[in-house]
């Protein structure tokens, strides 16, 4: 008798690990991945490490971005078809200096029911995502935000 069972699809988290190649190069883990909510994680890495020793401002801008990218994925993965997500700006403030690993939170700013009715109603929608970056000893280190859009693959959207 065989197993039947069809294999597992890949989480975002192994997606994006498996396509982007600088979330395999920062060794960014995925703890959570929900269409509203992501929490990423970057290690301690001496060689990421800015002139103060902790994760270089490159490093943690490429995490916060990172998890705002899966919520899009988690949210907004069956609109693929007929919109290609791009990120429009992001903005970033460096509160605290950031030592040893660092946690990423995503919220997604706008319900994505709103933000599929705006492309379903031929717009260009834009969302923000905002993140919370902290060191292990909870003091939050940055705040982001990154605004996305689903730009529609029709060329006259």
């Amino acid at each position: 008798m065989t197993d039947a069972t069809p294999a597992a699809e890949p989480s975002v988290g192994e997606l994006l690990a498996a396509t982007v190649p600088m979330v395999r190069t920062l060794n960014l883990r995925y703890d959570e991945v929900t269409p509203e909510r992501a929490v990423l994680r970057l290690p301690d890495q001496p060689e990421f490490a800015n002139h103060l020793g902790g994760p270089h401002a490159g490093a943690m801008f490429t995490l916060a971005e990172s998890a705002s990218g899966a919520i899009v994925l988690a949210a907004f993965g069956d609109q693929l078809s007929r919109a290609v997500p791009l990120p429009v700006r992001a903005d970033i403030a460096f509160k605290k200096v950031a030592r040893g690993p660092v946690t990423a939170v995503a919220t997604l700013g706008r319900p994505a029911a709103d933000v599929i009715a705006e492309l379903d109603a031929g717009r260009r929608p834009e969302f923000p995502i905002t993140i919370e970056i902290s060191r292990e000893d909870g003091a939050v280190t940055g705040e982001m935000t990154v605004v996305w859009t689903l730009r529609p693959n029709d060329p006259h959207a």
